[in-house]
């Protein structure tokens, strides 16, 4: 990081300098995801019934939150740059993205050995972190490799914008997803139809209402909904029996279930 700061100050290379400050972004990043998953460690709390799960979702928030200014301010450099292109010192500034794109390719192959990078958002979003590093390096490279073949110096400002692009794109879904966590979206890898369907097929339900379908942080997620019933029908079975359909096939172990005869009546719901 402080190699890349440096190198693009003496070789005059915007590209250099946006990869460095992408880098000290993922320096706070994974500090904030270890803090993150540190927290998710504490226990409840009567206050914090749910424990601090949620400090994850929050970090992958930041985390994609700060990949948009630093892309931002990538894109309004670069455009400053395309009408003056200063001289770049191309030799130097490939060399110094080389070992930068060393350094995040290591720093890639240690997230994916020792974390789960798809499913964890908290870990996702650092881990494109350091892809958007090793991006800012590649590019840094082809343009370092343009203006030493042909003195083309405005290649430099169009890669960082290039890369910045890729950053966005890597943002907006760290972002999209966060979001949809906070808002109590329905988990994007279960089908809310399908659980309403299964649970209605269990013999002697009625109906299913006031389902709602949540994730609490990555690979946790939890549901809660009524189940109308005959009257005859024994409820402890139809209830057991419906817990363990929940966590056979759609994997949920966190699962509030109320079930009700004719004789129940409550008010509509609002949500």
């Amino acid at each position: 990081m402080l190699l890349e700061f440096f190198g693009g100050l003496i070789t005059n290379s915007l590209a250099l300098l946006s990869d460095s400050g992408h880098m000290l972004s993922d320096a706070s990043s994974l500090v904030l995801s270890l803090v993150a998953i540190w927290f998710a460690t504490k226990p409840a709390s009567p206050n914090k019934t749910y424990g601090f799960y949620r400090f994850e979702i929050l970090a992958a928030l930041f985390n994609g939150v700060t990949l948009f200014v630093i892309a931002g301010f990538i894109v309004w450099e670069a455009i400053q740059r395309f009408y003056n292109p200063p001289t770049v010192a191309s030799g130097s500034m490939m060399l110094i993205a080389s070992i930068g794109l060393f350094a995040n390719l290591l720093s890639a192959w240690a997230l994916m050995k020792k974390g789960d990078v798809k499913n964890n958002v908290n870990l996702r979003s650092a881990y494109l972190h350091v892809i958007g590093d090793a991006l800012g390096s590649v590019g840094a490279i082809i343009a370092g490799l343009v203006m030493w073949l042909f003195g083309w110096y405005v290649a430099d400002p169009i890669i960082s914008v290039l890369v910045a692009l890729l950053i966005l794109k890597g943002a907006w879904g760290v972002i999209k997803h966060t979001v949809h966590i906070l808002m109590e979206g329905t988990p994007i890898t279960i089908d809310q139809n399908e659980v309403k369907k299964a649970l209605e097929s269990i013999e002697g339900v009625i109906n299913v209402h006031d389902l709602h379908i949540w994730t609490i942080t990555s690979g946790l997620d939890s549901l809660s909904c009524h189940i109308l019933i005959e009257d005859h029908q024994d409820s402890q079975k139809v209830l057991q029996e419906a817990i363990h359909f929940i966590e056979d096939h759609f994997k949920i172990q966190h699962a509030t279930i109320q079930i009700e005869t004719s004789q129940i009546h409550h008010g509509e719901m609002k949500v």
